[in-house]
């Protein structure tokens, strides 16, 4: 029978000991599942901004599209008119070979309207 007597600071050092190490592990478990907490935040927030780039890029590819059609329409607009004017210019440049003296009587009677309309 080798039983020990503990004396009562034993006793008392047991007991704090004890609690010193529920304490322990009681914080250990708090700072686990804190960490674990700001893990699962610091993921949702990783996903989000995700998310919001692949919008963001998505809405700067469909403005890059949209400029890409309208700068094509703009160039096919202005080669419209250049054809047209171009053919406008030939239809009277055949309209003065066909009827030079009609076309300078034209081109004086224009001239001397505009004359009157501008010198107002």
């Amino acid at each position: 029978m080798n039983k020990q007597v503990q004396t009562p600071e034993q006793s008392a050092g047991d007991r704090i000991d004890e609690r010193a190490e529920r304490i322990k592990q009681a914080t250990s478990s708090a700072v686990d599942s804190t960490r674990e907490a700001v893990e699962r935040a610091a993921d949702r927030v990783e996903e989000s901004l995700h998310h919001a780039t692949d919008k963001a890029a998505g809405a700067a590819h469909k403005a890059s599209d949209k400029a890409a059609q309208v700068g094509e329409r703009s160039r096919e607009v202005y080669d419209e008119t250049i054809d047209r004017a171009d053919a406008w210019l030939e239809q009277v440049r055949d309209y003065v070979r066909e009827k030079p003296v009609q076309s300078v009587a034209i081109a004086i009677g224009a001239g001397w309207l505009l004359g009157r309309i501008l010198r107002r």
